[in-house]
């Protein structure tokens, strides 16, 4: 059993020994850490706190148990139940609240749960703020509150509207366009709280023709959730024998997006952040940013728009921190996670479909015809499980000095560009593995650069 507590929150497999496994011992310090973290941020005696959840099967228990404990602590628990990534970070700014927790374990499998932490501006902490939480939580000094200053919980019933309203109210999501594109559209989602959500912001968007693909939200993953091609046979073939214009993917909170072309093939992870960037680039202008291990399609892009592109540390937290340095105009991603600023800052595929039809309606283009305009780029993503014993800081320094002739990078452990493409290899904060990520102008390019390194790795 696996329990990995990061600054990010904490993530872990249901059943087990107390500290090995996301248990309720551990669900129950943790989120008084948070709930005394949020008391001394607010200064609140009673913060409001947004709750939601995905569908995966343990929700509804690791709901009930974050719930009672945060109320326990004085909180008023504003619950959105099932919900998504998006919409908590965005209700937690509807509702004016101090702070937001996703129960979600996001492209992990079923057996997986975890808690995502937000601030008052719904946004993920900083790793300042996640080490405080983690050393609240070590210490187990929690004052629980009295019967009579126990937190409220409030039912939130509408976040789905209004999350779908703030994006079909942007300036440039052309509703009328859509509809009178007359789109045929596929989506899958995994059994998922997307299942919910996509749908309704399709109806809402005038989309009449929907074939929906595990859209029951029971939590019952009909694949494995992380929306990658291997995965995603089903919907390929679906959205190829339906004649859709475009198929959509989600994972369980839904904040990753991926796209289906209308010949049932795959758009790319990886293009659905450069799609959306190449529609908004020409109406608004900007910075763009993505992170170390997300493709130069996205350089590519802006720069032919004449604007300029910059590189995060992986982390959705590094991406909003550049980007409101840079202040950029959208970025996120390369796993299909898009950020846009005018909404909020945090990855939401609920806008990034709202993006994408739109340039879609606009042009008049198939899929298939925009990807074919991009830089064509091929990516490999592969693990590395992770010994115990191993010393990564040490293997990934000895990486860094073997390449230390090219242009390396170890702001988020090592990334090596070669004229001919770039390897990223990193230390993953969800999983016990070493992530290696490649990209070449082929995909036997990027192997051949994935190769080199694991030469470096397996000496």
């Amino acid at each position: 059993m696996t329990l990995i507590k990061s600054i990010s929150g904490i993530r872990g497999t249901i059943g087990g020994q107390v500290g090995d496994a996301l248990t309720p011992v551990d669900l129950v310090a943790f989120s008084s850490a948070y709930a005394v973290f949020i008391k001394e941020r607010s200064g609140k005696e009673h913060p409001k706190i947004v709750l939601g959840r995905d569908a995966r099967p343990s929700g509804p228990m690791v709901q009930q148990i974050v719930s009672s404990t945060l109320r326990m602590c004085g909180v008023h628990v504003l619950d959105a139940d099932l919900s998504t990534t998006p919409t908590v970070e965005m209700g937690v700014v509807f509702e004016k609240a101090d702070g937001g927790i996703i129960l979600t374990a996001s492209h992990n499998p079923v057996q997986w749960n975890a808690l995502k932490l937000l601030n008052e501006k719904g946004e993920f902490l900083s790793g300042e703020d996640g080490e405080r939480i983690l050393k609240i939580a070590s210490k187990a000094d929690f004052n629980y509150a009295e019967v009579q200053q126990l937190g409220s919980l409030v039912p939130l019933d509408d976040l789905f509207e209004k999350h779908i309203a703030q994006i079909i109210n942007l300036p440039y999501i052309d509703v009328s366009a859509i509809e009178a594109a007359e789109f045929t559209v596929s989506v899958d989602a995994v059994n998922s709280s997307g299942g919910i959500a996509i749908p309704l912001l399709l109806r809402k968007l005038g989309v009449k023709v929907i074939h929906e693909l595990y859209c029951e939200p029971n939590g019952q993953f009909p694949h494995n959730p992380e929306p990658l091609e291997e995965h995603l046979s089903e919907i390929m073939k679906l959205t190829r024998e339906k004649s859709c214009d475009i198929g959509i993917v989600v994972d369980p909170d839904v904040d990753r997006l991926a796209l289906i072309t209308e010949d049932g093939k795959m758009f790319g992870e990886e293009y659905t952040l450069v799609a959306c960037a190449d529609f908004l680039l020409p109406i608004k202008g900007g910075a763009t940013v993505s992170n170390l291990s997300s493709s130069r399609a996205l350089r590519d892009i802006t720069n032919k728009h004449g604007f300029n592109y910059t590189a995060s540390a992986v982390g959705e937290v590094n991406v909003v921190t550049e980007m409101k340095r840079t202040q950029a105009v959208i970025g996120g991603e390369g796993n299909g996670g898009i950020i846009l600023p005018d909404l909020h800052y945090g990855r939401d595929s609920l806008v990034g479909v709202a993006l994408i039809l739109s340039l879609l309606a606009k042009t008049g283009k198939k899929l298939s015809e925009l990807k074919a305009s991009y830089s064509s780029y091929s990516m490999l993503k592969q693990k590395i499980d992770l010994n115990p014993s191993l010393n990564v800081d040490a293997l990934l320094e000895r990486v860094a000095n073997a390449f230390s002739n090219e242009e390396v990078s170890t702001i988020d452990g090592v990334k090596v560009d070669f004229k001919e493409g770039w390897v990223h290899l990193r230390k993953s904060n969800t999983e016990p593995i070493l992530r290696v990520y490649a990209e070449g102008s082929t995909s036997e390019v990027a192997q051949s650069l994935v190769d080199r390194m694991k030469s470096v790795i397996d000496a």
